[in-house]
């Protein structure tokens, strides 16, 4: 089991049962699952990116990313219909967990000037967005063999009905929220 799940279920599980006074254990919220996406708008004149991207984010989440084809043609962007314009991987269970726990703990501290993140990026379900400007935070990446700086978009699915049960989950899982 992840480590960061043990945590879930011995210490945060009682302490929103505590703060929330939930009747049933399956009231508690808990992380659904984690999409991280790379949008490669660049991806339209250099299609070689991609390959880059992708093997990136494999090396960062554990598991290989499905490229995301252009739904529609834009003439402005010289943007055709199904051309490749970046990659998404959706995690769950242990690998979910083993992710955050990096993210958390080791890639957030090492973004520059890091005073910790917004807790205002919630979508009104639950749901936490977090954009990334670097993937370099990662250890995973080799700085000396990346192509380009890309960013990245992370969105947390969680269970909680309102902003403030997600908010209070992500805090007891650690996420250092901006005072």
């Amino acid at each position: 089991m992840a480590r960061l799940k043990e945590y879930y279920l011995k210490t945060v599980v009682p302490a929103l049962v505590k703060e929330f006074d939930y009747k049933n254990p399956m009231q508690v919220p808990k992380m659904e699952k984690i999409v991280v996406n790379m949008g490669l708008g660049e991806a339209i004149s250099n299609v070689k990116i991609i390959d880059g991207a992708v093997q990136e984010l494999a090396m960062i989440t554990g598991q290989r990313p499905v490229v995301t084809k252009a739904k529609k043609s834009i003439a402005t962007f010289k943007l055709r219909q199904g051309m490749p314009i970046g990659c998404s991987v959706t995690l769950r269970k242990d690998v979910m967990y083993e992710f955050f726990d990096r993210l958390v703990n080791v890639a957030l501290p090492k973004v520059r000037d890091f005073r910790g993140i917004p807790a205002s990026a919630f979508d009104g379900r639950g749901n936490y967005s977090i954009g990334l400007h670097e993937q370099i935070i990662f250890p995973e990446i080799e700085y000396d063999k990346i192509e380009k700086i890309k960013g990245m978009n992370i969105t947390i699915v969680t269970s909680a009905r309102t902003d403030d049960e997600a908010r209070a989950l992500l805090r007891l899982m650690g996420v250092p929220f901006k005072n």
